[in-house]
């Protein structure tokens, strides 16, 4: 073999080796976009499975995380924390956490008087202050008594205290005060004009009155008098 036929050989041999790494690297290549294509498949199909407020419930986690580390490295070194969060906090944030402060809970009601009696157990159960003394002694001198069932007879065993009564007494009091405030009847005007034909259009006139009366008093007092142009 000449020396030219030997050159051409190895030129070959050497651009048949580079032509098999390079596909070899496409392999590899190829298979690292196939694997992350299938991790970023299977990252969209748990993001579709999760609730659809859960990025707004993992903002709000992470901030109660960050604002309790801040919290805490603030009363480390002595600081007051609400003061100097404050310090932090442009004019425009801060003017919108004191409107929302401000705001104002609506009382919904209720839809049945099931309900509102639930919610006045409820309110009347968080004022309660147990005496664990006081259940200790009653336990121990009423005995089986305590607990009792169909057949004890609970008169005569216990006795109230004055404390208790008066609680409930203002209780009562209170109750009935709030009741006077929410049924109380305004008081029929016999001088006033009868501008209405039933109770539902006394009350839309007096809307109107309280909207519009300065804006058209005049016109209504010419109407009255027939000097309406």
């Amino acid at each position: 073999m000449s020396e030219a036929e030997s050159l051409s050989t190895k030129t070959l041999i050497d651009k048949y080796a580079e032509r098999m790494k390079r596909l070899r690297e496409l392999h590899t290549k190829r298979n690292e976009a196939r694997q992350q294509n299938h991790k970023e498949v299977v990252e969209e199909d748990k993001r579709n499975k999760l609730p659809s407020n859960w990025e707004a419930r993992k903002r709000q986690a992470d901030w109660i995380i960050n604002d309790e580390k801040a919290r805490k490295e603030a009363e480390e070194k002595g600081l007051d924390y609400e003061r100097t969060k404050l310090l932090n906090i442009d004019a425009i944030e801060a003017e919108r956490l004191a409107r929302k402060r401000k705001k104002i809970v609506p009382n919904d009601g209720f839809a049945d008087f099931e309900q509102a009696t639930v919610r006045q157990y409820k309110q009347l159960v968080k004022g309660i202050k147990p005496n664990m003394e006081v259940y200790q002694e009653a336990k121990e001198t009423l005995g089986p008594a305590f607990y009792g069932d169909r057949n004890t007879i609970l008169h005569g065993l216990h006795k109230d205290k004055k404390e208790a009564v008066d609680r409930m007494v203002s209780d009562l009091e209170k109750q009935i005060a709030k009741r006077e405030k929410y049924s109380r009847r305004r008081m029929h005007n016999d001088d006033a004009d009868i501008d209405y034909i039933n109770e539902r259009n006394a009350k839309f006139n007096q809307k109107l009155e309280r909207f519009y009366g300065e804006h058209t008093r005049e016109t209504k007092q010419n109407l009255e008098r027939g000097t309406a142009i």
